[in-house]
């Protein structure tokens, strides 16, 4: 059985930037997909990228999130814990966390966060059932949980020289010496499964069994439990892909993809690989300060200049001017 050939995303909230909706775009046009659906909670605000999804052919369904949940937790016979952590969660981040995971259980398809750009057809990566992608990191949670002085030195060192790296310019291209040193760890960034997958079915249990007193911690939804699972016990049918499919610059070194850059298209070369399908660019990390900024005019202006604007007018050259 094969994954649905639908792109998804989630949305918690009334307004869509141009950011978030240049992730469903480049999906619907470079994606290879049958469908591109959004999932969102809230009455969208009428606006030019609202007007844009909707042009693009795009599948807009309302989400009544706690009612999908009561509809997992049926199906895998657990108590309501996932109705109870989604209601007392406030941040808009951890609920999509959530919110994703489930449909994915019930409806199968590939998932994408809305600060991605799609650069290539997603299709090739449907013939399993189910998979993630992993990025490159310093602090993962073995590291964390660790009390070796020689361990902890070691990942302190790695830590400064990748802000370093974060602020020199061009800091990206010296990234590509050492990023063999940055342990490999998943993310819930971009994930495909089939209806009923069990990694997602786990992911959903771990989810529910979490204390009801503990606010969890900012990644406790997302990245830490996805691979804590994996640590915990080998996961069979699950690939695994390497960073560079989803994530060709990882957190931190994420700003560089609108920090001023000559020769943006030239360089986008050597960003992007062969193996990339989809360029996740952080929104959530060190680049969240341009999400109100970009614009179709505002990547115009900037197209020679910046790898995110060169990528983006790359993939989608007639976005309309910015009214």
């Amino acid at each position: 059985m094969s994954i649905p050939a639908i792109a998804r995303f989630c949305w918690i909230g009334p307004k869509l930037a141009w950011a978030h909706g240049l992730a469903l775009l480049s999906a619907a046009a470079h994606g290879g997909m049958e469908g591109v659906c959004l999932h969102h909670t809230d009455d969208l605000a009428p606006g030019p990228v609202l007007e844009a999804l909707q042009a693009a052919g795009i599948q807009l369904v309302r989400e009544d999130a706690p009612g999908r949940l009561a509809r997992v937790e049926a199906a895998l016979g657990l108590a309501p814990g996932l109705t109870r952590l989604y209601a007392r969660l406030s941040s808009p981040v951890q609920r999509a966390d959530m919110l994703r995971a489930a449909i994915l259980f019930e409806e199968g398809g590939v998932y994408l966060d809305v600060d991605t750009l799609t650069v290539a057809p997603l299709t090739p990566l449907l013939n399993v059932p189910q998979f993630l992608g992993a990025e490159r990191i310093v602090w993962p949670e073995w590291v964390r949980a660790s009390r070796s002085p020689r361990l902890w030195a070691k990942h302190l060192g790695l830590d400064v020289l990748r802000k370093t790296l974060r602020l020199l310019p061009g800091g990206w291209r010296f990234f590509r010496l050492v990023e063999g040193w940055y342990a490999p760890a998943v993310n819930n960034a971009v994930m495909g499964a089939t209806p009923g997958a069990p990694f997602f079915a786990a992911v959903l249990r771990a989810m529910a069994a979490l204390p009801g007193d503990v606010a969890p911690g900012a990644y406790a939804l997302g990245p830490d439990l996805y691979q804590s699972l994996l640590e915990a016990a080998p996961v069979p049918d699950l690939t695994i892909h390497a960073p560079a499919v989803f994530y060709p610059l990882p957190p931190e070194i994420s700003e560089h993809w609108f920090r001023p850059t000559r020769h943006a298209q030239a360089a986008l070369a050597r960003v992007l690989s062969p193996q990339t399908r989809v360029a996740h660019w952080y929104g959530s990390v060190r680049t969240k300060p341009y999400v109100a900024e970009i614009s179709p005019d505002y990547i115009r202006a900037h197209r020679t200049t910046q790898l995110f604007s060169a990528l983006a007018d790359r993939l989608l050259p007639a976005l309309a001017p910015q009214d």
